[in-house]
């Protein structure tokens, strides 16, 4: 069996229009133009006070109003789950990999305690018995310490991560684990680009996939 670590936004769910929503609201208040959900897509990654940062950016705020941004963005942030969906099989994919008793978790740039509550809200929580969020400790990915924080967590087994961008890549691979990469999501560079194990589609091809890297 395996210890299976999820990466959580543009990997199992999508969460851009939530936080594009935050994003704009918090630029309004500033009297700024709001971003696009594309903008907000390609924010997301690195954490939210990354994601602060490129948007003060994108509108000229000056950097002494990060710390205010930042602590209103979070503020916000535990209730931006209900725009947010999961990925076209995502649930069913989770639901296999259970019951072929893979043991499983999330580790995310999402600070902790919106990312407990999102997959609470859809329901997703029930699969991962470990969750690691940006903030859970002193450095988040793409340092390795979180990743393998997750997988200590978890029972005996070959490690997998399954991310989706250039920050899961560099995560994985500092981390010495296969890395499977999920093409959808909120990844900037060519798939042929990322260092991955395996890349896949549809979450529907998942299990097999994890049957295959574990063989």
């Amino acid at each position: 069996m395996a210890r299976i670590i999820f990466d959580l936004d543009g990997t199992l769910i999508d969460s851009a229009p939530d936080i594009h929503g935050i994003a704009n609201g918090l630029l309004a208040e500033e009297g700024a133009e709001p971003i696009t959900l594309e903008d907000a897509r390609n924010f997301i990654g690195q954490g939210a006070s990354v994601f602060v940062e490129k948007m003060r950016r994108a509108r000229n705020i000056p950097d002494s109003e990060h710390p205010r941004l930042l602590a209103d963005f979070i503020e916000s942030y535990d209730d931006a789950v209900h725009l947010t969906r999961p990925y076209l099989g995502v649930v069913e994919a989770l639901e296999a990999l259970a019951f072929e008793g893979h043991a499983m978790g999330v580790c995310t740039n999402k600070p902790i305690r919106p990312t407990r509550a999102v997959l609470a809200h859809l329901g997703l929580d029930r699969f991962f018995s470990t969750t690691w969020g940006g903030d859970s400790l002193s450095v988040h990915k793409p340092d390795p310490a979180p990743l393998h924080a997750a997988f200590a967590a978890l029972p005996e087994g070959q490690c997998i991560y399954v991310g989706d961008s250039e920050v899961d890549a560099e995560t994985a691979e500092r981390a010495g684990v296969p890395f499977l990469l999920f093409e959808g999501g909120y990844r900037k560079m060519p798939v042929e680009k990322l260092p991955h194990a395996r890349s896949f589609g549809h979450f529907g091809d998942l299990p097999g996939i994890v049957s295959e890297t574990c063989a």
